[in-house]
């Protein structure tokens, strides 16, 4: 996977191209001329602090909060001056596992995973059922499971449920919001083994988001770090331990002197 990374680095079309993307809250600048490229069939981790701005970036990029500048393009086009109907197909290619995995408690599991395809009528409910199954099955659970309901699930199995409800309908582009949040080193590292098996089988392009280090270089082809609203490092994802960047390295090191602290004095 780390070939696609360095044919974009060598002037290859990224599917997903962002420069000077821009939002605040009132007087609060959440993200500052944010420019990111992510090479089509790779996967890119953006890592940074809380408040940082990443689950910002995700929503802006589904159009889910509207930016206040700057251009997002997915294949070449700018999905910030689509219409309604345009950007619903733009989005109806991407997948999205949930920080917490935001499952219907009202519905079974299995109408959980084929939300997507009932939602958009792709699918008879049989069809879908059968669907729903297939992808379970690909995130390790039985399709019995498909029966229960979301409460009645560990921590593990939901997130398993959450990416198998990402995956159903085969999308383009994934995004992964915290992927590991809430689980145990040993479950964390099973899920993160998941989502790229699942990205490789469909080819798909890949953004994380995460503070998790292990998972940061485990999923990730390539890696960034979202400092005061910009992107102020970018590389390989097995570089994050020795970026030589002391802001991504104070970080991914957990210290509690250098600039990141520097600023918090202010």
């Amino acid at each position: 996977m780390m070939s696609h990374a360095l044919r974009a680095m060598n002037g290859a079309h990224p599917k997903i191209r962002i420069r000077g993307l821009r939002k605040s809250f009132g007087a609060k600048k959440v993200l500052d001329g944010v420019d990111l490229d992510v090479p089509a069939g790779s996967s890119m981790v953006v890592i940074g602090g809380s408040g940082s701005g990443k689950s910002v970036l995700i929503k802006c990029i589904l159009g889910l909060i509207e930016a206040d500048a700057g251009t997002i393009e997915i294949d070449g086009a700018d999905v910030l001056r689509m219409d309604r109907r345009a950007r619903d197909a733009v989005n109806a290619r991407i997948g999205m596992l949930f920080q917490n995995s935001a499952l219907f408690d009202s519905l079974p599991v299995w109408e959980n995973v084929a939300f997507g395809l009932l939602a958009q009528r792709r699918t008879s409910r049989a069809e879908a059922r059968a669907r729903a199954g297939e992808v379970l099955a690909q995130v390790g659970l039985d399709a019995s499971v498909g029966d229960l309901s979301p409460s009645e699930l560990s921590g593990g199995m939901q997130k398993r449920v959450g990416l198998a409800r990402a995956i159903a309908a085969q999308p383009e582009i994934m995004f992964f919001d915290e992927p590991t949040t809430g689980l145990d080193p040993i479950m964390g590292a099973v899920i993160d083994g998941l989502i790229v098996d699942c990205v490789k089988r469909l080819g798909s392009t890949a953004i994380a988001i995460t503070h998790d280090m292990a998972s940061a270089r485990r999923i990730g082809d390539a890696a960034a770090m979202l400092y005061e609203g910009r992107i102020v490092w970018s590389g390989p994802a097995g570089a994050l331990m020795e970026s030589g960047n002391p802001v991504v390295d104070q970080f991914t090191h957990g210290r509690r002197e250098g600039p990141i602290q520097m600023q918090l004095r202010r």
